[in-house]
């Protein structure tokens, strides 16, 4: 089955960097959208950026000018380079892609699954 795995999470002081990457697995043919939410403490999880599988990209208002979504196709992986991050960013930031057509080797046929989420990977800024 397709699994999308989080990594670069991490604690960080404010106004350093981070770079988010998250793999899918699997026998994937193509993924529609990818794209980053986040879930701070006590709080809904929320959107943080999308890119389409045509490379259109979209931000959260609080994120734009210090995130940099991007996704290699070849890899089915999307990252979050996150620059300039304030503590208010401490969240576990989660992983997720829509529209995934892959070839289940279990029933040998080609299948789709709609929304998959990662695991999450924590992201702590605190001086």
């Amino acid at each position: 089955q397709v699994q999308l795995v989080e990594s670069g999470g991490g604690l960080v002081q404010p106004g350093e960097s981070l770079r988010l990457s998250c793999a899918a697995s699997g026998s994937i043919y193509g993924i529609n959208l990818m794209g980053w939410h986040r879930q701070a403490p006590g709080k809904q999880r929320e959107l943080v950026a999308t890119v389409t599988g045509g490379g259109i990209t979209n931000y959260a208002e609080s994120v734009k000018g210090r995130f940099t979504i991007s996704r290699d196709n070849a890899k089915n992986a999307v990252y979050l380079q996150m620059n300039s991050l304030k503590p208010e960013d401490t969240a576990v930031y989660y992983c997720h892609a829509e529209g995934i057509k892959y070839y289940d080797v279990s029933s040998g046929v080609i299948s789709y699954d709609q929304y998959r989420w990662g695991q999450g990977t924590q992201v702590a800024v605190s001086s």
